[in-house]
């Protein structure tokens, strides 16, 4: 809790957060703001440009892209998130475990992790969906899969740390059980680690998930992503040069937002910006006005 309220105090860290707050509500109530239905075609209307009728205009179908661009945020937003839990849980698990559960384990789960590294993410990808179908839960294992080692490395680089450290020796030494450590002494302190990683990865995946839709995997046209509007945009670039700009804008915003906010969570846990934060919250109570010596009430 100290390190989010720390990172609250940086300005960088509210705009990342304000711009991730209206992502949110997109990707939520994205489907139901629509001011047309994403999927009806209007033949008559292709190709249009921004109007007041249709804000960022019409694509090669007469579809309104901006209610197909508030649509597809729910879509693009859950298949990134969804990939990063996957990993989360392929990999933290694994890293922790490495640590505490002796040489066989630590050995079996880097060699898997050194397995997974080398893979390329959308080749890896693509010979998934061909095994288990094209749907969107299969791409993202996929991708939790080939995320997990992230997680892994850096849970592990953690405990590893944690472990040598004296009071952790201590408790071992005094009877703490392995769980109790782990929830009361390991947990708390990696956990700003892993919230770094977090944002950078939903970040990562996010490319990805584009990527993949933009190849026509996970989701199926017509349904709207932001891969998938990239991807039809762009073979009508004579006509509306500006229209891949749309769905790269809405990517590169978002990415850039999630890297803004894992910077400001990297930044506050360091310390000269803790101690930063702690001097300018002394001096704004230093500076607050005391009550006068009469205004006092007298004690007994």
């Amino acid at each position: 809790m100290r390190t989010l309220r720390r990172t609250w105090r940086l300005p960088s860290a509210r705009v990342a957060l304000a711009v991730l707050g209206v992502i949110a509500v997109l990707a939520v109530a994205g489907g139901a703001i629509t001011p047309y239905d994403p999927l009806a075609q209007h033949p008559s209307g292709i190709l249009q440009g921004p109007s007041a009728e249709h804000l960022l205009g019409t694509d090669y179908l007469g579809r309104d892209v901006l209610s197909r661009l508030l649509a597809g945020t729910g879509l693009s937003v859950a298949g990134a998130l969804e990939a990063v839990a996957a990993a989360m849980v392929l990999g933290i698990v694994p890293g922790l475990a490495s640590v505490w559960l002796g040489p066989v384990v630590e050995w079996s789960t880097q060699r898997v992790a050194d397995t997974l590294m080398i893979m390329p993410f959308t080749v890896f990808a693509i010979a998934v969906v061909g095994a288990l179908g094209n749907g969107m839960h299969q791409a993202m294992l996929a991708l939790g899969v080939l995320f997990a080692p992230l997680y892994f490395r850096v849970t592990r680089a953690a405990a590893l740390g944690l472990k040598r450290s004296q009071y952790i020796e201590a408790a071992e030494l005094m009877g703490a059980t392995r769980r109790r450590i782990l929830r009361t002494h390991v947990w708390n302190k990696i956990l700003p680690t892993i919230a770094v990683t977090t944002g950078q990865a939903i970040g990562q995946a996010l490319l990805v998930v584009a990527s993949l839709t933009f190849l026509g995997l996970g989701v199926q046209p017509p349904a709207p992503t932001w891969g998938g509007m990239l991807a039809s945009d762009l073979g009508y670039l004579a006509q509306q040069p500006w229209a891949p700009l749309i769905p790269g804008a809405a990517i590169m915003i978002t990415v850039g937002a999630l890297n803004i906010l894992a910077d400001a969570i990297r930044d506050s846990d360091a310390p000269g910006t803790r101690n930063a934060v702690a001097r300018s919250v002394s001096r704004s109570r230093s500076s607050a006005p005391r009550p006068k010596e009469a205004d006092r009430v007298p004690t007994a």
